[in-house]
């Protein structure tokens, strides 16, 4: 089948945006999802006016009932899922550790871990009788290395690289692919969270970067595209850092 079918989580913005417009671009039919109705309904058409195949189901990877329903109205549209890239992501509430709290845990968890968990699921019950399937999952440099003022949302994506290498050992034999792209800094409205919106300690921090500058959203979401390739039909369970040299020093 020469058209993939792709399904893209946390799709309106940023990575999950760039991602679902290359897939347009490569004629794939394309599933969004996420939490904004108006902005995914705006998304659709625009992947549509690429000549794509679109659209768009509001989902909250929170909860099982939107996941399932994600699933089943993308097997009902399409017959299949070739592709998911599980994006829906969030930062949290970055600060100090002494400062953390148990529902500054519970809020990350719950859409990092517990969201990827659950998409997992359900598209392994998808891919797994096809045969077939490429997974990726949305990590960060932040999932390998620490990140001070960001221990939640490091311990979060420490569990989306454990999920995906433990995922991808149960798809191997199957066909089925998992791996995860994770990113470095990357020019989002992220970034500029993370930097508290100074742009003075964002530059300082890019000037320590090795590449000397963040990523763009569209080079995160060619390296997504290769995975999601046949290019790549023998490599599972890998997380691929995308950032510039930073995770090399």
């Amino acid at each position: 089948m020469n058209t993939k079918v792709v399904l893209i989580t946390g799709a309106l913005a940023g990575i999950g945006r760039a991602t679902a417009i290359a897939f347009a671009k490569e004629g794939a039919h394309l599933v969004v999802s996420g939490r904004r109705e108006e902005a995914g309904h705006a998304l659709a058409d625009e992947l549509r006016a690429l000549g794509a195949d679109a659209e768009f189901v509001r989902a909250d990877v929170r909860f099982e009932t939107d996941v399932q329903h994600l699933i089943e109205r993308t097997i009902k549209r399409f017959g299949r899922i070739d592709v998911a890239v599980n994006n829906a992501g969030t930062e949290g509430e970055l600060g100090p550790v002494v400062d953390q709290t148990p529902e500054a845990y519970e809020n990350t968890f719950s859409t990092n871990v517990l969201g990827t968990l659950l998409s997992l699921k359900h598209e392994m019950r998808v891919m797994l009788p096809q045969g077939s399937g490429s997974i990726i999952n949305l990590s960060s440099i932040a999932g390998q290395v620490g990140i001070p003022g960001a221990s939640i949302y490091a311990a979060s994506k420490h569990a989306v690289e454990g999920l995906t290498k433990s995922v991808a050992l149960e798809g191997a034999a199957a066909g089925v692919r998992v791996n995860a792209v994770a990113p470095g800094p990357v020019a989002t409205e992220m970034l500029d969270r993370f930097s508290g919106g100074n742009e003075e300690a964002k530059a300082n921090f890019l000037s320590s970067m090795p590449a000397k500058r963040a990523a763009t959203v569209d080079e995160i979401a060619q390296t997504i595209l290769f995975l999601a390739s046949d290019k790549a039909r023998y490599l599972t369970g890998q997380s691929i850092a995308v950032d510039g040299g930073y995770t090399a020093q």
